[in-house]
């Protein structure tokens, strides 16, 4: 029986029309082509109000270009950011942002955008915030922290008057007594292991760097046993002064560092 052979370049032929009718059938139809920008607007609000950020990004993309140098585009690259921020895509809103700042330096909006920036960095645990759960501080990093606080800082030094400065102001300082409280758990973490020498260098990071902090009383109690400990008397006597000075009810010298048992984060 006959059988008629297939060429290549017609089988090469026939399948490529197969797949490209394959593909044109799998391709999604755009729901938004024939919306208007402020359509698109108020459904990608809709979504990220309902807490659907994974569907209200590509609408505030799809924006971005439809909008193309307007206001509107800009607050679309804002309210992205957001969006990729409350659904947990932190590095993403981050490089929104970034952008953002680059490509309007004289937005009315870039309070708001160094805000958010140093509300992003605050959230992300400021990498110090694991010991409410007991976890060893030793070896977190501070990178996120410092970030944060350089975005609020420079919120508040360029927009004093910002209806976000207040805040900023206030998430700074949780920042600083962060750090602080950071560099004397670490002074700690040395002093239990031995490393007084070690503990008192960290404790001294912490007084040098930082003032009015709640983490300084436990810092100089640090001192005060690691030179104890080394047999270090009048270097001891004279951390005790200052502790015993500036913090005339302390309770580290009577019940140790179990005597003040209310976190410092409960300050603020």
């Amino acid at each position: 029986m006959f059988r008629a052979k297939l060429s290549v370049p017609a089988w090469i032929a026939l399948s490529a029309a197969a797949l490209l009718a394959t593909g044109c059938s799998s391709t999604k139809e755009d729901k938004t082509a024939n919306w208007s920008p402020n359509r698109i607007y108020s459904e990608a609000k809709e979504e990220s109000s309902s807490g659907a950020y994974d569907k209200a990004v590509p609408l505030y993309e799809k924006l971005e270009g439809r909008a193309a140098g307007t206001p509107l585009a800009q607050q679309a690259q804002l309210e992205k950011a957001y969006a990729q921020y409350k659904g947990g895509e932190k590095a993403n809103a981050i490089a929104t942002i970034d952008r953002f700042m680059k490509l309007h330096p004289a937005s009315p909006a870039l309070d708001y955008a160094l805000y958010l920036k140093g509300v992003i960095n605050f959230n992300d645990d400021l990498g110090m915030f694991a010991f409410l759960t007991r976890q060893d501080l030793s070896e977190r990093d501070q990178k996120a922290a410092k970030e944060s606080f350089e975005s609020f800082r420079d919120l508040v030094t360029r927009f004093p008057d910002s209806r976000y400065a207040p805040d900023a102001r206030q998430r700074m300082n949780y920042i600083v007594n962060s750090l602080a409280q950071y560099e004397v758990h670490v002074a700690r973490y040395y002093y239990s292991r031995g490393a007084y020498l070690a503990a008192i260098n960290r404790a001294q990071i912490a007084l040098s760097d930082y003032r009015e902090v709640p983490a300084l009383e436990e810092a100089l109690y640090i001192m005060v046993k690691s030179y104890d400990a080394l047999g270090m008397n009048d270097l001891r006597d004279d951390a005790q002064r200052v502790l015993t000075t500036n913090y005339p009810q302390s309770t580290y010298l009577a019940n140790g560092f179990k005597g003040s048992n209310d976190p410092w984060w409960k300050l603020w």
